[in-house]
């Protein structure tokens, strides 16, 4: 038996990258994969590669068991038939990986914080910490239910280092304060809440800007020191499993430091060390 079987996750912001990656190797791992996004088939937000429907596919090809619901995590009531869908379908929520980020929508452009749009507001704290947040907010006391779970929180981080643009750096210790806030608050309900910060990873929307592709990647030197979006999956899969992952609770924990402890490598079969600006 899988070590995942009769658990129910929901994945959000799963159309691509490390959402793609994560729900598949929950999937692979013998769990009931929920998979929300904006991009459906034949309607992918910006004309992206990657859907919902796509990663299904892909945990089914595994022998998984995947369910796609088209969802803006932007509009709370979509957010909360997300999680009301999932409990009369299944009755529980084992895992959940608050992964949606909006800030793809117009980019990470540098520059000082004074000659940044303000539209980096919205499209970061609104469309990615706060719809984390409200995700959180519809799906705790489902969790709450159960005897034990687990929620993730996927960020960046890099021992408290400045990541050189506001907004970004601002937003994403938003996120690793926000689960250590509620690993406080949920202790008592044996519910271990943690923050997960993937290296330098090879989306698809990260090839597409170097023009490159996972079969060329390597001829590229600012890809040299990448990582798969399956690394993070790996390593988020392997806390999934962890009978002991409550001993993590309020942490932040970089994919290089999993792969390490937990003997897994990316899907090329390399070890790659924690990312560092």
């Amino acid at each position: 038996m899988k070590p995942l079987t009769g658990k129910v996750a929901l994945v959000t912001g799963g159309s691509r990258g490390a959402g793609r990656a994560i729900a598949v190797e929950l999937g692979k791992a013998g769990a009931t994969v929920y998979v929300t996004g904006r991009s459906t088939k034949g309607n992918s937000t910006n004309n992206w590669p990657g859907t919902i429907d796509d990663t299904v596919k892909q945990i089914e090809a595994y022998g998984g068991k995947g369910i796609a619901i088209r969802c803006d995590h932007r509009n709370d009531s979509e957010t909360e038939a997300v999680i009301q869908q999932v409990r009369k379908e299944q009755g529980k929520l084992d895992i959940l990986i608050n992964n949606v980020w909006g800030a793809h929508d117009l980019g990470v452009e540098g520059g000082a914080f004074w000659e940044l749009p303000l539209e980096h507001w919205d499209t970061m704290f609104t469309t990615g910490v706060r719809a984390q947040l409200a995700t959180n907010h519809f799906a705790i006391p489902l969790l709450r239910e159960n005897t034990q779970a687990l929620i993730i929180h996927t960020t960046f981080w890099d021992d408290n280092k400045y990541t050189g643009q506001f907004y970004y750096d601002l937003a994403k210790n938003a996120l690793i304060r926000m689960a250590y806030g509620l690993s406080i608050e949920l202790h008592q309900d044996n519910i271990a809440v943690i923050a997960v910060s993937p290296g330098f990873m090879r989306t698809e929307l990260v090839l597409k800007h170097h023009g490159s592709d996972e079969e060329h990647w390597q001829e590229s030197e600012e890809l040299r020191f990448t990582e798969t979006p399956y690394y993070v999956g790996r390593g988020i899969a392997a806390l999934a499993k962890d009978p002991d992952v409550m001993k993590k609770t309020g942490l932040v924990l970089k994919a290089g430091d999993l792969a390490k402890e937990y003997q897994f490598t990316d899907i090329d079969g390399r070890y790659i060390p924690p990312f560092s600006i």
